[in-house]
């Protein structure tokens, strides 16, 4: 399969099709003309500049000296995602430099009867970017309680400002 790079062009747009999708992820995305249209990743992301590498983030709130958890999947999920962007940000990213996302959870089914409430929530937290991404069942992740851990990639454009330190 030959992949092009194709600048202003990214799929994965929620619900989006050929004639609507959006310039997200610049400055280009890869893209096989032989793969039909994704909801909610975009099968590759082409880019250039300071690599920020956000370690696994869990469901809860890390300001806590306990560790608690949501009950439900889809708040675990929200709060992780939370977490991972509040990580970005404090290194000078925001959501349009998320380049790379793996989601491990412990229950791939669980994940499944929630994508309703996560679509939501990815709306909510990050907007309408959608980075490549990989979903995993794990048997257990290293908190007992939790049930969802996301890992990201992002990278912050060539001659942006904040990739100069």
């Amino acid at each position: 399969m030959t992949a092009t790079v194709q600048p202003g062009w990214c799929s994965g747009v929620l619900g989006g099709t050929s004639a609507s999708r959006v310039d997200l992820c610049h400055p280009g995305v890869a893209a096989a003309s032989r793969f039909k249209d994704r909801r909610g990743y975009a099968n590759a992301i082409v880019a250039e500049g300071k690599l920020i590498f956000i370690g696994g983030q869990i469901g809860w709130d890390p300001k806590n000296a306990v560790p608690t958890f949501p009950a439900s999947f889809a708040d675990q999920f929200a709060a992780a995602l939370s977490n991972v962007m509040t990580v970005l940000k404090t290194a000078g990213g925001s959501s349009e430099h998320l380049v790379r996302m793996t989601v491990y959870v412990t229950d791939k089914r669980e994940y499944l009867a929630s994508l309703k409430e996560i679509g939501a929530a990815w709306k909510k937290i990050v907007g309408p970017h959608y980075p490549a991404m990989a979903l995993m069942q794990v048997v257990a992740l290293v908190e007992d309680s939790a049930r969802v851990e996301i890992e990201a990639t992002a990278v912050l454009p060539v001659g942006s400002g904040k990739n100069e330190r």
